[in-house]
């Protein structure tokens, strides 16, 4: 088939030379493969990144069963705003922080741009294309934060940390690796962003519960643990299958390259073992509730597939397909021992986003030193710690500051009453709440 494309190429590029003597000096099979390989390479920026792009779809849907009937509208609200902030801001000054003269440590405040209408682009790829993708990266990240401090936030709080942790915490820290800087010096790995964008966003969320405390009701004095339901599992069900679609693009658009057979091969695997590792992640997960607990909760089996989605995006080319079940597997059985932990903490993560996007996201990192052997375990734990310390810190002094202020947790009424009807004025199930 190759050999069908090259003689293709050489017969149109010929054919270009006899009509036009003056393209003659121009036109080289090489120029020829060149052009093919950018456009191919642009289209899995943007199928990658509309893919992506669907994920704030399965955030949205995910968050809005999984939280009382009295809070969907909030969540709904919520995931289309900060997405929406999230564009803005990492246009504002995100991707040249992330990614524009970076001195190993941060990059420049300045709105990014591209090439106007009918300009050409150099390089191996359209820039948009290129912002576009690790703009709906940026937004990921804080979808992560919304479902953990979810039923008790304010609205404008929220969106006042989305705005910094959009356009400054989360370049800043992403430039030490997929910017060039001091983590890449160093050979920290993370292919598509176990610990980049998924520990980020639950060091984020975990400071955030912390700082905000626990639904009211939710744990009592005498230690007891008070279920909260959700509103509707068959809407948080379709917001999995949404994101385990949308994480094709997101860990198979990292390869960044589909110009040639060996990307496209590439592509596939990555394709496959992300899938394997989402099934692992779900069968290890309905096996350990069985086990434990003598009853299946589907939400476990939901994050079960989240967990092992995050767990393989450190790395999710280099591992065999059974390695990939393995790693997703672990993924699986973190959700099932974790989140009784966070509640003996009294730690109210609503969703279970920091079991599955945080420690998952550790274990994934760590994980890749068991396929990648140019990975080393101590640069990988140097690159989690340097992740985990500067969110922490960063998103206490905002959390705090926020709080100290305008305030960031809603009245004990409305609370009680809901985000709904207090903040949003939209009931999303009037007839029945």
């Amino acid at each position: 088939m190759f050999m069908k494309n090259k003689k293709l190429m050489l017969l149109t590029a010929a054919a270009m030379m006899a009509s036009s003597p003056a393209l003659a000096q121009e036109v080289t099979l090489e120029s020829v493969q060149g052009e093919t390989a950018f456009i191919f390479n642009t289209v899995l920026f943007l199928m990658g990144g509309f893919l992506v792009m669907f994920m704030a779809a399965g955030f949205a849907m995910l968050e809005a069963g999984l939280v009382r009937s009295k809070n969907v509208s909030m969540q709904c609200l919520k995931n289309i705003a900060l997405y929406s902030i999230a564009g803005i801001m990492f246009w504002v000054c995100g991707y040249s922080l992330m990614y524009t003269d970076v001195n190993g440590y941060i990059g420049t405040f300045a709105p990014y741009s591209w090439p106007g209408a009918g300009e050409a682009n150099e390089g191996d790829y359209s820039v948009a294309s290129d912002w576009f993708f690790q703009m709906v990266f940026c937004a990921a990240t804080a979808s992560i934060v919304s479902g953990t401090v979810a039923e008790r936030i304010k609205l404008w709080p929220f969106l006042i940390f989305v705005a910094v942790l959009t356009g400054v915490l989360y370049p800043i820290s992403g430039s030490w690796q997929w910017g060039g800087g001091w983590l890449s010096e160093m050979g920290f790995s993370d292919f598509a962003g176990s610990t980049i964008v998924h520990s980020v966003g639950g060091w984020a969320a975990l400071t955030g519960a912390i700082i905000l405390g626990a639904r009211k009701g939710k744990y009592t004095e005498d230690g007891r643990v008070v279920p909260m339901p959700g509103s509707n599992i068959p809407l948080a069900t379709l917001g999995t299958f949404i994101l385990w679609l949308g994480w094709f693009g997101f860990n198979g658009g990292s390869q960044l390259a589909m110009g040639t057979n060996a990307d496209v091969s590439d592509v596939s695997r990555i394709f496959a073992n992300t899938n394997l590792a989402a099934a692992g992640g779900v069968v290890v997960a309905i096996i350990l509730m069985q086990i434990v607990y003598k009853k299946i909760d589907v939400t476990m089996a939901l994050n079960g597939a989240l967990a092992g989605l995050v767990s393989i995006t450190a790395e999710p080319l280099a591992p065999s397909a059974f390695a990939s079940i393995l790693i997703g597997g672990v993924g699986g059985a973190i959700v099932v021992f974790s989140v009784p932990m966070l509640d003996k903490f009294k730690i109210d993560d609503v969703v279970g986003a920091i079991p599955v996007h945080l420690i998952a996201g550790i274990w994934g990192t760590i994980a890749v030193v068991f396929s990648n052997g140019d990975a080393s375990l101590g640069t990988q734990i140097v690159g989690i710690l340097a992740y985990g310390v500067f969110t922490v810190v960063a998103s206490a002094i905002l959390w705090t500051i926020l709080k100290v202020t305008i305030g960031i947790r809603a009245s004990e009424e409305h609370e009680a009453l809901g985000l709904d009807k207090a903040e949003v004025g939209v009931e999303a199930y009037p007839e029945f709440t």
